[in-house]
């Protein structure tokens, strides 16, 4: 197994961050999460191994997020994760998981990447 980023490449943040990862010999498998959104079963996994709610993994400051009168209350998990299966661009980013599966980070800022690795 090999770690995994749900990467945007357009991010400078996640470019940062795939960068490390690569400079440490770790070539991830790479998700375009813009293209291939994680479902909402992944979503609240991926915040369980981030170990925290779903709503942090929520850009709050993203306009499609702001504007949105769909919107479901962020304490409500479920709703939010299928709100956020279709409204991915409102996901943290990068969100890489260690080769393990047992553990996730949000690269921000991307030097986070670099304790998950050591351990992954």
């Amino acid at each position: 197994m090999t770690a995994t980023i749900y990467h945007n490449p357009r991010c400078s943040k996640s470019r940062k961050t795939l960068e490390l990862i690569r400079h440490a010999g770790i070539e991830p498998r790479v998700i375009e999460y813009l293209a291939d959104p994680p479902d909402s079963a992944r979503l609240r996994e991926l915040a369980r191994l981030v170990g925290e709610p779903l709503n942090v993994l929520v850009r709050r400051g993203e306009p499609e997020f702001r504007e949105a009168s769909d919107r479901p209350d962020v304490d409500d998990e479920e709703a939010l994760a299928r709100w956020l299966e279709d409204h991915p661009i409102v996901i943290q980013r990068p969100i890489v998981v260690a080769a393990d599966g047992k553990k996730a980070i949000i690269g921000r800022p991307p030097e986070n990447v670099l304790g998950l690795l050591d351990e992954g």
